[in-house]
């Protein structure tokens, strides 16, 4: 799949669904919203839902949260407006569990840590910056972290956001020396996944692994967990770890997070 050729939203990408949700893994690269002329997992989902269904008069589709085009990684979508409401009240009220799989750039120690910064968004470009406590736009994030495995030239990590900043997974890491593999942007020299001449065509080792939250009716707590790409498999993160998404007990920003 490519952003401007996208194929049919793959079955086997849905790792839950009912009448209130319907919970995705993501291929990279790929926006997660975008307008109706430009390729979106969105737009997949929602033909998805229209052939499935046979919803001629069309499909609605709230989204509480999205990813970045250069992650892959559990999405979660709502088929209703209430459902849209409670869900999103999640996110911003931090309420929702969610944990990453990185690989990269150095040897991070200690094994286990959790990471804090002021973050800056920088006017106008999609990027943001390690700032002071104080200054004007800065927002405090959270991030913990453990050491999956120590492979050549880079770490393993799981992430564990505390808080949901705009790319603050990928700059907490870049601004300690660790950027992620392929993430050019935050200073990586290291090359990741398919060959893409296109920076938009790109993708990243960074992986949405895990996302548990309550669902908007049944109030039970649900946990969706998503395998990695094929092209993880080589040396960094075997596939056998990989899994198919689980529905079940977990463990468990005003503004949509991204990483």
């Amino acid at each position: 799949m490519t952003p401007n050729h996208p194929s049919p939203l793959d079955p086997a990408r849905v790792l839950f669904e009912d009448h209130h949700l319907i919970v995705v893994n993501k291929p990279a690269p790929l926006l997660t919203q975008a307008p109706p002329a430009v390729p979106s997992l969105e737009g997949l989902v929602k033909a998805y839902i229209k052939e499935k269904h046979q919803k001629p008069a069309g499909v609605y589709l709230g989204v509480p949260h999205r990813l970045d085009r250069a992650v892959s990684g559990v999405v979660c979508f709502a088929r209703n407006t209430k459902a849209a409401q409670r869900v999103h009240a999640q996110f911003a009220e931090h309420t929702t569990k969610k944990v990453y799989w990185a690989v990269v750039e150095g040897d991070v120690i200690p094994d286990a840590e959790v990471w804090s910064d002021w973050l800056v968004k920088k006017a106008d470009v999609a990027e943001t910056v390690v700032g002071q406590e104080g200054e004007p736009g800065a927002k405090l994030a959270m991030l913990g972290y453990k050491v999956l495995r120590r492979v050549p030239g880079g770490t393993v990590l799981e992430l564990s956001p505390l808080t949901g900043r705009m790319h603050q997974l990928r700059v907490q890491c870049a601004s300690r020396g660790h950027p992620v593999f392929g993430d050019e942007k935050y200073g990586s020299r290291t090359p990741f996944g398919p060959t893409a001449e296109l920076p938009r065509e790109r993708v990243i080792a960074l992986h949405a692994r895990q996302l548990t939250l309550t669902h908007p009716f049944t109030k039970e707590e649900m946990t969706w967990v998503a395998e990695v790409p094929a092209y993880w498999g080589d040396g960094l993160v075997p596939l056998s770890l990989g899994g198919r998404g689980v529905r079940g007990e977990g463990d468990g920003e005003s503004e949509p997070p991204t990483v």
